[in-house]
């Protein structure tokens, strides 16, 4: 009798839990999300199921929309060109806070462990970092260049040790925000580092940030495990010898490629894919593209980089294999498009397109279209995997 009785008691006692609240019936690494930049809307996704779960509305201007995810992949933060930052909880599937923490910002970075979150400022330029947990402010640093002089902050990204590394696009300067301790920030200032910094990347293990010139041919890399870190120019004068051509929309180093040991970079103002030995970042190779690269990104396993272009070839994608550095296939998803998401380990990628309002997906073996959903003018895709990748 007495075993019956704990037995009755245990099954109530679950069966009381479980009522209360019910668990999510998958993990978050399936998830995602998709910003629909002409409503205000993020759509979240399934990447297995290749489906929409849910669109959380009210989070304003996401026309320049960039997102980033908690530890636990179970939050995006995004950053709206309003200034606005806003926690969306993907298991809830709604809005857990919400800050107007600056007149535009542009992207943001979480730290190493989790507890911060930062974000990139237009106006009127600096770099706020909040509590990852409550969206409290813990620390505000104004990137005051001259007197009176703010610059417009790009290139942001998370390093190890509770530290950012940005740009200052105004100010040709790389800084580095080191947040030990959180209320005060410990900065420090590399200038000169060339013309108009326009946004950058870290390497996946930490080691360099590469920024990309628009003033100027060539690029500003820091190397970060250095004794005493100091800026190196790289592939300077990559145009020389070319007419460059008007430059129609701003590439973004942020999806850079990496295959092996090369990197496969957008070239400013040309037609071409830069291939860089990242031993000696180096030049090593060009590849002739369709247009003017924006994204250049690499299938997890590096044998792929899919490229999408500025106007008037932004109706286009071409895949380039990096055994043969050729382009192998075009792909036509639909009329701006704006940016393309692979899944966490490559077997498909979504593609955006704006004035088609809607997400493809294919396969990245056989270059099939495994569905096509509708959304109203989609723009960013952002997955949960980028939670455990460093500058994601």
């Amino acid at each position: 009798m007495r075993r019956l009785f704990v037995a009755l008691a245990t099954a109530l006692t679950l069966g009381g839990l479980a009522g209360c609240a019910s668990p999510p019936t998958k993990g978050t690494g399936d998830l995602g999300v998709v910003i629909e930049r002409g409503t205000g809307t993020v759509a979240i996704v399934d990447t297995s199921e290749r489906r929409v779960l849910a669109e959380v509305p009210g989070l304003g201007d996401l026309s320049h929309a960039s997102v980033v995810f908690s530890r636990d992949g179970g939050s995006a933060f995004i950053f709206g060109r309003d200034g606005a930052l806003t926690r969306v909880n993907l298991i809830t599937r709604r809005i857990e806070q919400r800050v107007m923490q600056a007149g535009n910002s542009i992207g943001g970075a979480v730290s190493q462990d989790g507890t911060l979150v930062a974000a990139q400022n237009y106006e009127p330029g600096g770099v706020k970092v909040f509590d990852a947990r409550t969206l409290a402010l813990v620390a505000d640093i104004p990137t005051e260049y001259a007197p009176g002089q703010r610059s417009r902050v790009v290139g942001l990204a998370d390093l190890p040790g509770r530290r950012f590394v940005f740009s200052l696009f105004d100010a040709d300067q790389i800084w580095v925000a080191d947040l030990s301790d959180a209320s005060r920030p410990v900065i420090t200032r590399f200038e000169n580092v060339g013309r108009q910094p326009y946004d950058a990347l870290v390497t996946p293990n930490g080691r360099h940030y590469i920024a990309g010139l628009f003033g100027e041919d060539g690029f500003a890399m820091i190397d970060l495990w250095a004794a005493e870190p100091r800026v190196q120019r790289i592939l300077g004068g990559y145009g020389r010898g070319g007419q460059p051509l008007p430059v129609y929309k701003m590439p973004h180093l942020r999806g850079w490629a990496v295959a092996g040991r090369q990197a496969y970079l957008p070239a400013i103002g040309r037609h071409e894919v830069l291939v860089v030995d990242t031993d000696t970042w180096t030049e090593t190779a060009r590849i002739p593209v369709a247009g003017q690269p924006v994204f250049v990104v690499a299938r997890p396993d590096g044998r792929q980089v899919w490229v999408n272009f500025a106007v008037p070839d932004y109706h286009r994608v071409q895949v380039i294999d990096t055994q043969s550095r050729q382009v192998v296939k075009t792909l036509e998803p639909g009329k701006a498009v704006l940016h393309l998401e692979f899944t966490p380990r490559g077997e498909a990628v979504w593609i955006s397109s704006r004035d088609a309002n809607h997400v493809s997906v294919y396969d990245t073996t056989s270059f099939t279209s495994l569905v096509t959903l509708p959304l109203a003018a989609p723009s960013g895709i952002f997955f949960t995997s980028r939670a455990a990748r460093m500058g994601f």
